[in-house]
């Protein structure tokens, strides 16, 4: 009987394929593919890999080959433009495939056993197949979405649209009916939205299920079941998701017939993976349409500097959409409170007070924005000095007043509030700063007859709380809402008219060069929920009030302005000038000891372990959070200016490393975004 080499994929560090023998068990049975699943023994595990190649020769001797143990033949294999997505993705981030690839797939189809796998295939057959792709009642457009959907739709190859909209513009409904006209052009076309965080997923999946009620529409994220998210995976790889909604994992989905991709929120922070394989699911999102040869859209208010750039070289198709949606529409007006005239009490200014009792009087509900969960930042003791560091990061454990606890957001440590000082036994223990919590308490006190809601990361840590949180907002149930930045963008609420920024200024003064960019999108963004059915000739009226010490800050102008476009091409200039991203293109080596010194003399030698002509090699420092979990961390910053030369030099540079003898727990991120 014929025998075959599998080459397969493993998700291991080691940056190799592995060549195990596969022959058939019976007449008939079918050769194995690439882009199939198969289980093989390795080590002392069994475990699933990917097979990249069939063949008939390896350099393996034969009596150290082992055999195939299963290959899973239920599912058709995956592609070969899906295998090339994972090929780059390794080869440009530096990772071996297997760490990219096996991940990438939902856990219960990586199983030893094809249970979960032949029950999901069963339920999706049940299900049977809805395929019309026409839509519902679509609302009419404006000349500028009008302009925006047929840019898109009109697209028949490849092209990078950034869609620059005002809050409230219509984003969303130029990619609904975008998406319609792509589906009724393809009988099996698909469409993958992907949007920055998971609690924005149930309004948006609302909005296509009532406009798409024909076909099957998937999601995919983090939040789900193994067995859902298996389920929905399986649906967009088979074709029955004509429409696939998901965060930054579902850009390596299997979608063998996409047409389009939508980036909503392509600024967002959150769609750089920050753990293991630390890929950019916008660019690569830009480099599977640009091989599938479709297009691809990147909406954003407040684009990031680097889609910025590409729109003013003409690499990207800037489509703008400067009005709200709303005929008539009015953005809401932006005003400074100068906190060094003005006092805050409880962290709220007086005006600000007014300005919500008015929205109280009116039935309006009102908005305040501070990017800081917990109750207070520190617990304090006056006598001595006392604070309550973390005992295994360089940060303060945050008071939590609802459960009396500390707790360190960085590595979990969590302890009970002290009765009195540890140091000196003073009792009288004071908490410093604010979180969403003291606000929220300080709004009771002030405003005893308000419906007062919070929603951070606390308040919506159990599954499905989040969903019903906003729910719970959007029926009129609350009058004053405090939040973090998960209320801060993609949220439609009705009547909100005012929102209030507390204390934003933090961000003004941080060693990241990125901070001032994020802190104005987050503004622009937590401005645009409120007044957005506020008209010329009526309707309710909406202010942002921004609580700040430094009105004369440019960027607080540029927001009372609503004036984005400034902003990025002043805050661009400043990059060009300093050298910095989108100029320049950089990598960060990480590493991790028990002691500060020994990752700084890893470091050190790193930086001389190979010649480096034409790539900046930066000094060795501590990181910023310099201890977490009892293990410091120093970096070393690498720039070039040329991409691919750094792409060339990381690669030789990493296989160094990896022969190095070391304890360190190292790293390389490509492109870092926090550093």
């Amino acid at each position: 009987m014929e025998h075959f080499i599998l080459t397969i994929a493993l998700d291991t560090p080691l940056d190799r394929v592995f060549d195990y023998r596969w022959a058939a068990q019976q007449e008939g049975e079918p050769v194995p593919q690439a882009g199939q699943l198969a289980l093989v023994p390795f080590g002392r595990q069994e475990v699933m890999g990917l097979i990249v190649e069939v063949g008939h020769t390896t350099d393996v001797p034969a009596d150290k080959m082992k055999d195939v143990l299963a290959v899973r033949s239920q599912v058709p294999p995956l592609s070969a433009h899906w295998l090339a997505l994972c090929g780059f993705a390794a080869d440009y981030y530096q990772r071996p495939l297997g760490e990219v690839a096996i991940p990438a797939l939902p856990k219960n189809l990586r199983a030893a056993k094809p249970t979960s796998l032949l029950n999901s295939l069963k339920k999706l057959a049940k299900a049977g197949l809805d395929n019309d792709a026409s839509p519902n009642t679509e609302p009419g457009l404006n000349p500028a979405q009008q302009h925006a959907v047929d840019a898109i739709a009109g697209s028949s190859r490849f092209a990078a649209h950034l869609l620059y909209g005002v809050t409230g513009s219509g984003k969303t409904e130029v990619y609904l009916q975008a998406s319609a006209r792509i589906l009724q052009q393809s009988a099996e076309g698909q469409i993958l939205i992907l949007v920055p965080e998971i609690n924005l997923t149930p309004q948006l999946e609302s909005h296509l299920r009532s406009r798409f009620s024909g076909i099957q529409i998937a999601t995919l994220h983090s939040g789900m079941a193994e067995g859902e998210r298996l389920r929905h995976w399986l649906a967009a790889h088979l074709g029955q998701a004509r429409i696939v909604l998901g965060t930054r994992l579902a850009i390596l989905s299997s979608l063998p017939h996409l047409k389009m991709i939508v980036i909503d929120e392509e600024h967002d922070p959150s769609y750089k993976q920050q753990e293991g394989l630390r890929y950019s699911a916008r660019d690569l999102a830009i480099w599977r349409a640009r091989q599938l040869d479709i297009p691809v859209v990147l909406g954003s208010a407040t684009p990031s500097l680097e889609s910025w750039l590409h729109a003013r070289t003409g690499r990207y198709n800037k489509l703008a959409l400067p009005e709200r949606a709303v005929k008539n529409a009015v953005l809401p007006a932006v005003t400074l409170i100068n906190t060094e005239r003005e006092k805050a009490q409880n962290g709220i200014t007086p005006t600000l007070i007014v300005a919500m009792r008015k929205r109280l009087e009116k039935g309006e509900q009102s908005l305040l924005f501070l990017n800081r969960r917990g109750y207070a930042p520190v617990l304090a003791c006056d006598a001595c000095g006392w604070i309550s560091n973390c005992t295994r990061c360089t940060a303060h454990l945050v008071l939590h007043k609802g459960d009396r606890s500390l707790r360190c957001h960085h590595c979990g440590l969590e302890q009970r509030i002290p009765r009195s000082c540890p140091t000196c036994g003073n009792i009288d223990l004071q908490p410093l700063g604010r979180g969403t919590q003291r606000i929220e308490e300080g709004l009771q006190a002030i405003f005893p007859e308000a419906r007062v809601f919070r929603i951070d990361a606390d308040s919506t840590r159990l599954k499905g709380s989040a969903e019903a949180a906003f729910d719970t907002v959007h029926r009129g149930e609350v009058d004053i809402l405090i939040g973090t930045q998960m209320v801060a963008k993609g949220h439609d609420f009705k009547n909100l008219t005012l929102v209030g920024a507390l204390n934003p200024d933090t961000a003004l003064f941080s060693q990241d060069y990125r901070a001032s960019e994020r802190l104005f999108a987050q503004l622009m963004q937590v401005a645009g929920r409120a007044g957005r059915a506020a008209t010329k000739e009526g309707g309710n009226p909406s202010e942002v009030l921004v609580q700040t010490r430094y009105p004369q800050h440019p960027l607080y102008h540029w927001l009372m302005a609503h004036n984005y476009d400034r902003f990025a091409d002043d805050l661009l200039e400043e990059r060009r000038q300093a050298g910095m991203p989108p100029y320049i293109y950089q990598a960060l080596l990480r590493a991790e000891a028990r002691e500060l010194q020994i990752a700084l003399d890893f470091l050190q030698e790193a930086a001389v372990c190979i010649e480096h002509p034409g790539i900046t090699m930066n000094d060795p420092i501590p990181m910023t959070m310099t201890r977490v979990a009892n293990m410091d961390r120093a970096q070393l910053l690498v720039e070039s200016p040329s991409r691919p030369a750094l792409q060339a030099f990381a690669k030789l540079w990493i296989s160094q490393l990896r022969a190095m003898k070391t304890r360190v727990k190292w790293s390389v991120e490509i492109d870092p975004v926090d550093i």
